[in-house]
């Protein structure tokens, strides 16, 4: 996992509300234990016709979301069964960052620890970022603001651990593996004095 201090980048925006994680990547594709070539199948149901070209009407597909790596989504966005293919997908999709006043919380805690930025917002902040996609944004991850383009600043929270994982580009387990020689010194000693 790559650290994540900041990410800058326009937005593109799905309006939709409650889009869960069979809508992000649909059950039929989580056959692999990989997150390599996710991104291909993520939002599958939407974003291609079914004879497989892409869907004009989807907004991902649409011109002015190329590029964009900070999704602004509909209330409620990650809702539904757990699974950490869903931010694989939207990762290897490319996006870095979702936005939303209300996001699912095992959905959020597989993002963070996957190295996706998953980000509350009040409700009058999401409605400011829905009305104005492709609205440039600059998150600090350290600081734990949002820059908006008119000198404006929308503060969040992140959980200290998580934001020290993203921080350092480590998951839960590359953060124990950080502390190896602490760990084995530790059950030296507790082992010599049993």
């Amino acid at each position: 996992m790559n650290p994540v201090t900041r990410i800058h980048s326009r937005t593109a925006v799905l309006t939709d509300e409650n889009i869960d994680t069979d809508r992000i990547i649909p059950a039929r594709f989580l056959t692999t234990t990989t997150r390599e070539g996710l991104g291909k199948l993520c939002f599958n149901d939407w974003r291609y016709l079914p004879d497989g070209s892409d869907n004009p009407a989807f907004p991902l597909n649409r011109p002015e979301a190329r590029g964009c790596s900070i999704l602004v989504a509909g209330r409620n966005f990650g809702c539904g069964s757990s699974r950490e293919h869903a931010p694989w997908a939207l990762l290897d999709f490319g996006l870095q960052a979702v936005l939303c006043s209300e996001i699912a919380d095992i959905f959020r805690n597989n993002a963070l620890k996957n190295g996706l930025l998953a980000i509350v917002v009040s409700p009058a902040e999401h409605q400011w970022l829905l009305e104005h996609p492709g609205v440039e944004l600059s998150i600090d991850v350290r600081e734990q603001v949002i820059a908006l383009p008119d000198g404006g600043h929308i503060r969040f929270e992140l959980e200290p651990f998580a934001r020290h994982c993203l921080l350092e580009g480590v998951d839960q387990l590359g953060f124990l593996l950080q502390h190896g020689d602490a760990i084995e010194a530790f059950e030296t000693r507790h082992q010599a004095a049993a």
